[in-house]
This record gives C-alpha cells, structure tokens and sequence, in this order.
C-alpha cells in the first residue's frame, strides 16, 4: 500500500532529491502518512524524512537540497507503527551504511529484532522495515558483500513485500526484492528506476520489466540483474514490455481535485474501454467462452471492485449463468465448494490487490479456471490468470475509484452480452452500448447541479442509507461507499426490502434515504419510498425520467431523474450522481477527496 520508488543515474545530479520528490508525489495515492528520501553522494548516505505530505515535507526536510548518484524514497501507509518521523522510511543500520524503503508486511520481523538486538543492533523505530538494514549489516560484518548480505537477508523474510535498497559503498547500485508485492524496473536513458508503480518511472523511460515473486537483484544504470531467490539469473531479454502511458495522462489539468477530473474523464476512459473490448475480439472471446463453459462462475473482488463484482454477477444471473459474488478478503470460506468445471472472475483495478491475487491463486490451485478484469495489465493477477481482460480506463490517481469502476461493470456486461446465447439480445445491447460515452455525458451534465445542491444538505449529515432492489442495490452500495470514503459520512447500504427489517428504526426526521430505481423490482421500491418519507425521511430518488410516477413524485424531496436507457447502460451510469455527490460533499466539508484518511488506493497488505 506504500509507494517506493529507487533511481540511480549515470553521473552524480545536484537535483536528485527533486526527481525523487515528483516521483513520490506520483506515488502519493498509495500512502501520505510519511514521507522520507535516502540519497548516496560521494560515499557519504543522507536521510531525510517526516510526517505529512510529500510537498510539505520535502519543503521542511529540504528535499531540494540532496544531490548524488542514487536514491531511494517512500511515501507511506502505517502498518506497524504510528505514522511518526522514527516511523517514516526509509530505515538505516547502526553505521548509516545501508538505508532501506519497503511496502508489505514482514511478518517474522520480532524474532529478528529480537536476534539482531542480541547482536548489539540498536532500533531507532517500531516498525517491521527496520530489520532489514540491520539484517544486512549484521551479514556484511561477516564478510560478506553487499549483494549477498542483501540476498540472504532477504532469504530470512517472511511476508509479503517490496523492497529498495542503497548501500553508501555502491554509489550507482539499487538492491531490490519482490515476494507478493508488486515491484517494477523501468530502463531508461543513463538512468534506471526500481518503483511499485509504472506511474513514477514515465517521465523518464516507457520500458519496463516487471518483477516475479522470489525474485532478488540489483540495477544500475545500462546494467539489471535479476535472479530467483534459490534458483538462477533470470532471462531479461524477453521480459521487457512498453507502457502505453504517457506522463501528461498523470496530470490534474483544469480540475482542483483528480477525483473530478476523474468523473468527467468517463466518457473518453468508457469509450477506450469499449474500443478495447471490441479490438481485443480474441481475448474476450476466450473469456467469454470460458464462463459460458463452466458450472459456476463465481465473481470476485475488494472495495469498489466488489460492488462491480456484485452487479456482475446478477447480470450474468439475468443472462441465465449460475453466477455468485462474494468479496475477496472473504475468499478462504466461498472457495471451499470451487474445483474443476467453475470459473472465476477477479476484478481488480491495479490488478495487485493482494486479497484478490490470494484468491485468484487458491482457484487456481483447485483447477478452476481464472479470468482476469484489470486495468493494468502488467499487474501480478493478470499474469496469474489464465485469461485477462484489459479495461484501458487509463490512469487513476484518486483513491476513490470512479472511472475505473464503470469500466468494471461495463466490460462484465460486455462479457455478458458476448456469451448470451441470444442473438437479438446480443446486438440489442451492443449497440446500446455504443452510445454508453455519449449517455454518460449527458448524465454528468443532468446529475450535477443536483449532486452540488444535495452535497450543502449532506455535509452536515451524520448518517444516510442508500437503498436500491436487484440491480439498484449494488449501485446504491456503491453510493454509499463513495461518500463514507470521501466526505467522512456514515453510510449504509441495504437491499431496500430490507429496510423494515432493523435499518428503519434509525430513520428520524430529515434523515437522509436514497433510493436508486433502476432495472427489475422496480415497482416494489414505490412501498419502500413511501415507508420512509412516513418516517420523516429526507427521500432522494435517482431514476429514469420515464419512471417518474406520481408515488414516487409525491414522497420525494428531491429527484435526480436520468436518461432513459437500457437496462445495461444503466448499470454503468447511474453511480455518477452518486460519485458527485461524494466529491462535492468532501468539497463542502473541507476535505480533500483525493486523500481520503486512513485510506491508500491499491491494498497490498494482508
């Protein structure tokens, strides 16, 4: 869930500590707890670091002022320990020697503070990175090089991880090991990158080669070597791949917040996710054909990626596929009945989610056959599965997904709509479909007038349900997410025939109860709408202009009435009043969307 980023250059840059510093703010969604910088200049190694954000406190710390030949840096999400500058990476040993950045968890990280402490190492930090520099110390004290001191104490690790490392006496070396956590190297001009994320290494090179679990090894620039922890050096020459990224995708352009920019961006990310799907013809083809094969297609997925997961799975449902959703964290329990002759389907944005990859490995092991949605397809789950399909929304920088979860839901209906047996049905919705950029346009224009005018009312709310049947419930979970995430709103989303079964006894006057209208049981929500404005609810519906009925009218508050369109189109589009909704409401409470608490976009921990 942290970002760590590594470079070393041909010849020594007086502005090394600025490169680092734009890099870890590319880097800043995975965590902004801490941030720190550890630079080799001359043989003499200078650590910097603190906690808040990265311009905060590259300013304070004097991130500017660092020059060298290589550096490491971090930006951090707290695991073990409070978010403090002890705390903050990158960590070093007892002789400032060697300095080490980490994402992951080192779960035997106490017996070996307890083994180094014994051995005269002293801790300056709580958290589990620590041991590593001092691992790596104690190794050399034996004799032994850099490199072999830094492989066998990788070798005594267990967890999941991703680690840079710079040792003072290696003055253009980066040290660098993978297991679960996601690492790349990106190959540049004088320069070589080691990062847990393509987003920081494209303002200086597009190729890259993407790292394997167990795997260890150092970079310089014009020089990578790369080999298995218990195995040998690893064939480079076909492993390196080019990143279809530009660096401007990465920028915020006239938007204040990534989070908006990221909403409106959803007719083009929709519209390249579509043009994908249809160029792409084999590869979904063979998706769809392996659902359409299997007994039971189970759908998986964490946070946003599991409401898409949930709206997939009644869509295939609809289409007649015995298909289920369950979330990934709780894998290990819905993966007990899942063997040969069922398919699952991992949805993930980075495609390193590391509940989805465990679960993604787990069917895998029981001979069930994995297909993959992602929007990175140099991701650890897209190489993992047996099929792929890449979503191509384009970079999301926002934690809270938006765009990236529309073009979730519209490449499972897509799949959907390609295994259907029926033929009208088929074309019907294809070409509902192509007008999905157009209609979402037009649906962000009629939405967010509303949204700006309900976010004054939501910001000073405590509380609100968000309540839908069939289709509208997992869009309404969605809603409810979005705004809980952002705008700090306790939310809670309910099946809304549900409501009278213990939520509606929360429900006091001017409490707010949003209802999505959208697809089958449409007609069952009228009782739910009127049971609450009974209550003294504050009702907000979102639905088709066409379903406006004079039930509904009569006990709304307010009304957030949308195109008329296609079942499938709607399950992709109506979550944009809802994703607006969130934005302005973090907006109007002074919040920072992009940022929210406690929160880091990509989960890599356990």
């Amino acid at each position: 869930m942290c970002g760590i980023v590594a470079i070393a250059v041909s010849e020594r840059r007086e502005d090394l500590g600025v490169i680092l510093t734009e890099a870890l703010k590319r880097l800043e969604y995975r965590g902004y707890d801490s941030v720190g910088v550890a630079v080799v200049d001359s043989g003499v190694l200078r650590v910097a670091k603190n906690v808040g954000a990265v311009d905060a406190v590259a300013k304070l710390e004097g991130f500017a002022r660092l020059s060298g030949s290589v550096g490491i840096g971090h930006t951090r999400w707290a695991t073990h320990g409070a978010p403090t500058r002890e705390n903050a990476h990158p960590h070093v040993d007892c002789g400032m020697r060697v300095a080490v950045a980490h994402n992951g968890i080192i779960e035997n990280y106490s017996e070996l503070k307890e083994m180094l402490r014994s051995r005269g190492h002293v801790f300056a930090s709580e958290t589990d990175t620590e041991v590593v520099p001092h691992l790596v110390e104690e190794l050399k004290s034996s004799g032994a090089d850099t490199y072999s001191a830094f492989k066998r104490a990788i070798s005594m690790l267990r967890g999941a991880f991703a680690i840079v490392a710079v040792d003072a006496g290696h003055p253009r070396r980066i040290f660098f090991a993978r297991k679960v956590s996601p690492l790349i190297v990106g190959l540049g001009d004088g320069v070589v990158l080691v990062s847990s994320d393509i987003v920081s290494i494209l303002p200086f090179t597009n190729r890259a080669v993407v790292l394997n679990d167990d795997e260890v090894g150092y970079a310089e620039p014009g020089l990578v070597f790369v080999e298995a922890l218990g195995g040998g050096p690893a064939d480079l020459s076909s492993r390196v791949v080019q990143v279809e990224y530009a660096a401007e995708d990465f920028g915020k352009g006239p938007y204040e917040h990534y989070m908006l920019k990221e909403i409106y961006e959803q007719p083009h990310s929709l519209a390249q996710t579509l043009s994908g799907l249809v160029s792409a013809k084999e590869e979904v083809e063979r998706a769809a054909r392996v659902l359409g094969e299997s007994d039971n297609v189970y759908v998986v997925g964490a946070g946003s990626s599991y409401h898409a997961s949930l709206v997939g799975a009644l869509y295939f449902r609809y289409l007649g596929l015995r298909a289920y959703a369950f979330v990934a964290s709780e894998a290990s329990v819905y993966l007990r009945g899942v063997g040969e002759g069922d398919a699952v389907v991992a949805v993930s944005q980075s495609g390193e989610t590391i509940d989805t990859l465990l679960a993604v490995r787990e069917s895998v092991r029981r001979g069930a056959r994995v297909v993959a949605l992602v929007n990175n397809p140099l991701s650890t789950i897209a190489r993992e599965a047996g099929t792929y399909v890449y979503l191509r929304s384009g970079p999301e920088i926002s934690v809270a997904a938006t765009k990236t979860f529309t073009s979730q839901v519209a490449a499972l209906v897509y799949l959907g709509t390609v295994l259907a047996k029926d033929g009208s049905h088929t074309s019907r919705v294809l070409e509902a479909l192509r007008r999905l950029p157009e209609v979402t346009a037009s649906v962000i224009e009629s939405s967010e007038g509303a949204a700006r005018s309900l976010a004054r009312r939501m910001s000073s709310a405590q509380s609100a349900y968000y309540l839908g049947r069939a289709f509208g419930y997992p869009i309404s979970a969605e809603g409810a997410l979005k705004i809980k995430e952002v705008a700090y709103v306790h939310a809670e989303a309910y099946p809304a025939g549900e409501s009278k079964h213990g939520p509606i006894s929360l429900v006091v006057r001017e409490f707010p109860v949003f209802f999505t209208v959208v697809g089958e049981l449409d007609e069952l929500v009228e009782g739910n709408v009127e049971e609450m404005k009974a209550r003294g609810a504050y009702v907000v519906t979102v639905l088709p202009r066409d379903r406006v009925t004079p039930v509904l009218e009569r006990n709304s508050d307010a009304m957030i009435s949308l195109p008329r369109v296609s079942l499938e189109v709607s399950l992709v589009t109506y979550v944009i009043p809802y994703q607006l909704l969130a934005y302005y409401t973090a907006v109007e409470r002074g919040l920072n969307p992009d940022r929210p608490r406690n929160l880091a976009k990509t989960v890599t921990v356990f």
